[in-house]
């Protein structure tokens, strides 16, 4: 007997990339598992699918920076009781120091689905009833007919995981300039946007106070460094793939940052963005000057 759930749980997620650096990303999950039936008649209630699965996969890899460790350009050691990640990458190289959970660390050379499938499987197999004798994920992104792009980010006040400061989101985004959809400006924000890490301007600091100044320097690189409930996080990140934000870098946020800077350079028309963050959710914001 055969159980399915389809679009169980959206994972958003970035993850090191040796040509493209840190990518944001949002993959839909689908589940199917095969077994007898319990004493309730069911192979798996739907309602223990979304618990027990849902949530260990959500545990595992959401809102994580995903790490090939079994890559060469990857270097990992202990920052006091924090974790630290030294990366190589074609655009430039790539640090943290944060908590353990801030990242997933994946034995493999390549982050794609069929790496980050089998470590899901991995941490599933122990949380499964007896009579599920297998489980299959299905990973797949969304099917976007509207530019997007993939942006990383940290939100220090957020008091959920939302705050590790390498999460990140592939993005749809629709514009509206007079009330009429412009492509146009679609496209340039989704080139803008694509692989870039968001930061935010109150949490730059100098490279050379973060743990990595022996390695890249305040020409190259950006510096950020906060504290937030689930401990200290620290980046340095390349400066070209890197857009400074003036304050936090919540969808909301973003998508006045988006129409007021539109505004700015149309004056007289009006702006209409619709900024998502991941699948299915996000912001709408507008502005006129």
């Amino acid at each position: 007997m055969q159980l399915f759930v389809n679009d169980l749980t959206v994972i958003d997620f970035s993850y090191l990339c040796p040509l493209r650096g840190m990518v944001g990303e949002s993959w839909i999950v689908d589940v199917l598992l095969d077994g007898g039936l319990d004493d309730q008649n069911m192979v798996l209630d739907f309602a223990k699918v979304k618990r027990t699965i849902k949530q260990t996969i959500d545990a595992v890899c959401d809102h994580r920076l995903l790490i090939p460790t079994a890559h060469p350009a990857v270097n990992q050691s202990q920052c006091g009781e924090r974790l630290r990640i030294d990366f190589d990458s074609r655009v430039g190289s790539m640090h943290l120091c944060c908590p353990a959970q801030a990242f997933a660390l994946i034995d493999t050379e390549v982050i794609d689905f069929d790496s980050v499938n089998q470590f899901l499987l991995q941490a599933l197999r122990d949380v499964l009833p007896g009579n599920v004798e297998h489980i299959s994920l299905t990973l797949r992104n969304e099917q976007l007919e509207s530019p997007y792009y993939h942006y990383s980010h940290g939100l220090k006040k957020h008091d959920g995981n939302c705050q590790r400061i390498a999460h990140g989101h592939r993005s749809p985004i629709k514009i509206f300039r007079d009330g009429v959809p412009a492509p146009d400006l679609e496209a340039s924000w989704a080139k803008r946007w694509q692989d870039i890490y968001l930061g935010t301007e109150e949490d730059k600091v100098p490279v050379e106070d973060l743990p990595f100044n022996d390695t890249v320097s305040d020409d190259s690189h950006w510096g950020f460094d906060y504290m937030a409930p689930q401990g200290q996080f620290q980046l340095a990140i390349p400066k070209a793939v890197t857009e400074m934000i003036p304050h936090d870098t919540t969808v909301e946020l973003l998508a006045a940052y988006i129409a007021n800077e539109l505004a700015s350079q149309q004056p007289g028309c009006q702006f209409k963005v619709i900024a998502y963050e991941g699948v299915g959710k996000g912001a709408i914001a507008s502005a006129q000057i």
